[in-house]
């Protein structure tokens, strides 16, 4: 059943309902940013030195480059491209180790996941997080709830670059300023917002700046159709004002 089919009604109008919903996936639908953590912290002890706390605030929402040129950088080593490929290929094993070991939903992420399914709107997967992990992570969220997914590989520039929801929408055969996304960072916000998207912001490690593209929710828990259609409106009625 189409979105428009099931909530159209004589107080909602359907030319205010999404096209579809997009998803980020660590800190907004799975609590993996403890576990990027964990990673990015020992990583940082095998190339011999301590991750800063900013740096590792500044790293969430992050691709795998940007994540390892912060890490470099706040560690004060050279970015040698060898040694930087090495400490990549370790961070994504010990990831890994940690992805498979499972990981654990953010409050109400499951249940809205199936609300907007049930609600019958086109979902995608939007990360920064390469294919490989990401792989790992759908063994715990469950790929039946994407249409497609979109990662951070897979693009030529990952978040905040609006590339990666600018090719989920075209994957899913929609306008991006049809979409409502769903981000945790400032880093995801920004790039929703770039690409054109509402963003309805539920913030997990770090605040998310207010802005004009973006309505705050405090968790995922008791998420409506209707607050989704709403998170819409509200953009699309401030875009036009």
């Amino acid at each position: 059943m189409r979105a428009e089919d099931r909530l159209s009604g004589p107080n909602i109008d359907a030319e205010e309902l999404p096209a579809a919903v997009l998803w980020d996936m660590d800190g907004t639908l799975v609590d993996s940013e403890k576990v990027w953590s964990i990673s990015l912290a020992e990583t940082a002890r095998w190339l011999g030195g301590e991750l800063s706390s900013q740096a590792r605030e500044d790293m969430i929402g992050s691709n795998m480059a940007r994540t390892l040129g912060l890490m470099f950088e706040d560690l004060g080593l050279d970015r040698d491209p060898v040694r930087m490929a090495q400490a990549e290929k370790w961070m994504t094993e010990r990831t890994g180790e940690l992805f498979a070991a499972g990981l654990e939903w953010r409050p109400g992420a499951l249940e809205a996941l199936r609300m907007v399914r049930a609600a019958g709107w086109p979902t995608a997967l939007v990360t920064n997080t390469e294919r490989a992990l990401t792989e790992l992570a759908l063994e715990t969220i469950g790929r039946e709830h994407f249409t497609v997914t979109v990662c951070g590989d897979e693009v030529p520039h990952g978040k905040p670059a609006p590339d990666p929801y600018l090719r989920a929408a075209e994957l899913l055969g929609v306008p991006v300023q049809e979409c409502v996304a769903v981000e945790d960072s400032p880093t995801g916000a920004t790039a929703a917002e770039t690409a054109g998207a509402a963003v309805l912001v539920v913030p997990c490690e770090v605040p998310v700046p207010a802005g004009p593209g973006r309505v705050h929710r405090r968790s995922l828990a008791g998420l409506t159709a209707d607050d989704v259609r709403d998170a819409y409106a509200r953009v699309r009625a401030d875009r036009v004002a």
